[in-house]
């Protein structure tokens, strides 16, 4: 079950249902892999809605291992997200707000 408070975002990958969750450590895996100096890059382009789709598999990878799951940004890639590209999209952009704001 995802948990709000933890940065929890749920999401279906192949048919399974999945937990992802930015911890530190995929926070620094996210700024290695994206070659960014910081995360601010990340988060403008999100909020400007300038992100790739590499941005998206890179945030969903780091946010579903950081939630337990085994699998790297390739077989994420190929995987079968319910709601299409869309809501992969979705839940990437609530990993990275969940990350830096806390809930109401």
């Amino acid at each position: 079950m995802a948990n709000r408070w933890r940065g929890d975002v749920a999401l279906v990958l192949d048919g399974k249902r999945c937990v992802a969750r930015l911890t530190l450590g995929a926070l620094a895996e996210l700024e290695e892999g994206l070659g960014e100096a910081s995360l601010v890059g990340l988060v403008e382009r999100f909020e400007a809605s300038r992100f790739k789709s590499r941005d998206v598999v890179a945030l969903l990878g780091a946010g579903l291992r950081g939630g337990g799951l085994d699998m790297t940004d390739a077989e994420i890639a190929a995987a079968r997200i319910e709601g299409g590209p869309m809501a992969a999209a979705k839940a990437a952009a609530e990993l990275l707000a969940r990350a830096f704001v806390v809930p109401e």
